[in-house]
Order: C-alpha cells, then structure tokens, then sequence
C-alpha cells in the first residue's frame, strides 16, 4: 500500500513547519525561494520536515503507477541503459544485489519508513537534539528517493502523462531537486540520470 506513513501531530513545532511548507508549495509561488529556510527556524528541523515531506510525496507518487511496474516490465531496477540500482541494506542484503524494480522500491520505501520513525535519528520531542548521524542518514534517504523519480521518470513518464499527472510530478521533482541542491544533500554524480530532464525544468 502506498500512502503517507508519517504524520506530523498538530500543534507540534514540526507541523507547523509542515504546515508552512505546504502552504509554499500549493501558492504556486517560485520553488527556489520556498526550500529557503524561513528566518529563527532550525536548519535540522527545516530538513527533517522536508524529508518526511519528499518520503510521503514520493510514495504516493510511485502508487500512481505501481500497477503498471512489475517484474515483467521493470526486471531491473534502473534508469534507462545506462544506470542500474542493486540494494543493499547491511542486513538482509548485505551485498548489493540487483532486484526488479518494485521490489527494489518496495524495500526502499521500508527502509526510509524505518530510519525517519526511529526517534534516535529524526528526534521528535521539543529540546532533544539532533544526533550526528542524522545529516549522513538524510544524505542517503534522499539519494535514494531520488532513485525513485530516476526510475518513474524515464521508464513510466507515459503512464504519468495519460494520467494527467504530468504537472503534478514535474512540481515534485523541482521542489526536491531545489530542495537537495539548495543544502547540497544529494551527490552530484547521483542526479546525472535526470541532468537533461532537470536542466529543461529547473532553471
């Protein structure tokens, strides 16, 4: 199932960021300024707020054409022939190992889901602070979800299309991509799948 997994408690600090976030995004207003972070806000708190944000739009985003992804159209979990993604997660799959696409973002969903609700990295409570590993957490969350546009992007960008939904990911995708390059949390060598799509969309 593919929905949004974490929810911000109203009247927390966070959710008033999110709140504020939001707000940005559904004004139409230019997207370079909104990743912007507003003024006496906490960096941290501007960047977990965003990635919880990246992680539920992401998600729903793949809902929108998972039926059409399976491991007889998408044996690899790639970007065109150029670019192939093994998993790997220390545990389970201690090797990076290919894998068809929706089990590749299957796991890839779970794995975000589980770093972004463990309090250890993305603390929720008001005054506990940020642990050190959360910037290199971040850092590979969202390289992974980049993953996730590279795949949609160049291998189901017709389904999106017929689906009207067209504008609505290419709004996405440059709040993302304004967003990673703004605190330069994505390598650079990650984002060359997209770097013509990108270079047309994001000016």
């Amino acid at each position: 199932t593919f929905r949004p997994k974490k929810r911000f408690e109203p009247g927390t600090m966070k959710f008033n960021l999110h709140k504020q976030a939001n707000a940005s995004l559904n004004s139409g207003i230019d997207l370079k300024e909104v990743v912007k972070l507003p003024p006496g806000e906490d960096m941290n708190d501007w960047i977990a707020v965003h990635v919880v944000d990246f992680f539920n739009r992401i998600n729903l985003l793949y809902g929108t054409v998972c039926e059409y992804c399976t491991e007889q159209t998408c044996p690899t979990m790639s970007g065109g022939p150029k670019y192939e993604y093994h998993w790997c997660d220390g545990q389970t799959y201690k090797k990076p190992t290919a894998l068809p696409a929706p089990n590749y973002i299957a796991l890839l969903m779970e794995w975000v889901e589980a770093q972004i609700n463990d309090e250890n990295i993305f603390p929720v409570k008001v005054g506990v602070p940020f642990p050190k590993t959360f910037l290199p957490t971040v850092k590979k969350v969202l390289s992974r979800l980049f993953r996730v546009f590279v795949h949609v992007y160049i291998h189901h960008f017709d389904k999106m299309v017929a689906l009207g939904a067209e504008a609505h990911v290419n709004t996405c995708y440059k709040h993302f991509y304004y967003f990673v390059t703004e605190y330069n949390l994505v390598d650079k060598k990650e984002l060359e799948p997209l770097r013509d799509m990108t270079a047309k969309i994001c000016h």
